[in-house]
């Protein structure tokens, strides 16, 4: 899916990308082929194991599970435990240049659970943080990124960046991270919370202007792949996706956090979670937030197929805890599937199982690789209008069949009982 002249420029050491055509032929898309069945058994197409790997962006990975910035990339141990457990690539927790000003509170996290407030503790179905990124000096950061690139040459680690509304900060801070081999670049325009004053995160992202400026900072500095981190906490979040690909971004990353308030203890009165009896508003996640995120996922990557080559990719997060949850997110379109809470709550062997499920997903349908399902489900959406319009159709089509028969040549031997019985009325 890489352009021809990006490869080019990542690996002939340019100092500058070059930006990806917007053109888009229909005819280019592949065709959706049904599942080649005989009976019930699946035919040899499909009787080796589906094939996970994929390839986005110029950057082959052996599935199309990525650990998302946060906790489960936060040094160099982690990291490296999410490579050896076989995950597909590895996006480490967000830096900026000083990391002084970033101070973390504990506790940190509050859960959501099902059932009423206040009632014996059930299962976990969402997640709320006020997390800020990296406290860990850059200059720490940066050996991590460089040893690990050195051990796992052939694996992809993606640095997270974020920084204030400040072209020289960006560009020392993109040289300085590139300088490590990391095989590409996320930036975090999403981040809910935490230093909105300094312009940083959704601050920038919920800013059409003020992205469309940051993304020609970040895009003509940088030499390897660019994704831009969505925030959910939009009205149309196609509009800042569409800015970040039209100034040159290669691919979207979506969703970040949702703004939440966990919830309020009902024997303390005090909001969750809750540090020296006061909280602030945080980032929503866990598989409560999944079909929130289908949809702007589904959004997104409707308009990406419509003003956009193929070159460009999606990378879909949101409450991601199966490998049957991961299909629904490549179905609508998005090339790799990003999880962080999920590894909070399982931890890194949890890929394993991730694997295995979207497997046996693509098992049931005779899907031999991730590319022949991808977007496949993006067909089945549209207007309400339409909606009303099919549903009359079909309506109409059933009354007519059910009136039987609409000529003599009709009646047949063996359906003689059914054909009378169609047209009777009472």
């Amino acid at each position: 899916m890489a352009s021809m002249s990006f490869a080019l420029n990542r690996f002939s050491g340019l100092s500058s990308k070059t930006t990806l055509s917007a053109d888009f032929d229909p005819s280019s898309r592949r065709s959706f082929l049904p599942p080649t069945r005989v009976g019930l058994k699946i035919s040899s197409a499909a009787e080796s194991e589906p094939d996970l790997s994929v390839t986005v962006n110029g950057l082959k990975m052996p599935n199309p599970f990525v650990i998302g910035s946060g906790p489960p990339g936060t040094n160099y141990t982690v990291m490296k435990r999410a490579f050896d457990e076989g995950w597909g690539a590895v996006i480490a927790k967000t830096v900026s240049l000083d990391a002084d000003k970033v101070i973390n509170v504990t506790p940190r996290y509050a859960r959501l659970r099902t059932g009423s407030n206040g009632s014996a503790k059930t299962d976990v179905i969402g997640w709320q943080n006020i997390e800020l990124i990296s406290d860990r000096p850059l200059e720490t950061m940066l050996k991590e990124f460089e040893r690990l690139k050195k051990e796992y040459p052939d694996r992809i680690l993606i640095a997270s960046i974020m920084e204030e509304y400040n072209k020289t900060a960006w560009e020392e801070l993109i040289d300085r991270v590139e300088q490590t081999g990391v095989d590409a670049l996320e930036i975090n325009f999403s981040c809910p919370h935490g230093m909105p004053e300094r312009r940083m995160g959704a601050a920038v992202g919920q800013d059409c202007v003020l992205l469309d400026e940051v993304c020609g900072w970040i895009n003509a500095k940088a030499t390897v792949p660019v994704w831009a981190k969505m925030t959910p906490n939009i009205t149309d979040i196609t509009e800042p996706a569409r800015v970040s690909l039209k100034s040159g971004c290669e691919g979207i990353s979506a969703i970040n956090t949702i703004m939440s308030v966990m919830g309020i203890d009902m024997k303390t009165l005090r909001p969750e979670p809750c540090v020296e009896g006061y909280s602030t508003p945080g980032g929503y996640s866990y598989k409560a937030v999944r079909p929130i995120a289908l949809a702007k996922v589904m959004n997104i990557a409707k308009m990406m197929k419509s003003e956009f080559s193929e070159d460009h990719s999606l990378s879909g997060i949101g409450g991601v805890e199966t490998g049957y949850d991961a299909a629904e997110f490549i179905l609508l379109g998005s090339n790799t599937v990003q999880v962080c809470t999920g590894v909070m709550m399982h931890g890194y062997g949890h890929v394993k199982t991730l694997c295995a499920e979207l497997q046996d997903f693509m098992k049931q349908h005779n899907f031999s690789t991730i590319e022949e399902f991808r977007g496949h489900s993006l067909q089945y959406f549209t207007t309400h209008t339409d909606l009303v319009k099919r549903q009359k159709e079909a309506v109409e089509q059933r009354k007519a069949e059910k009136r039987g028969l609409k000529s003599d040549k009709d009646w047949t031997g063996d359906g003689f009982v059914k054909e009378t019985e169609s047209m009777v009325s009472n």
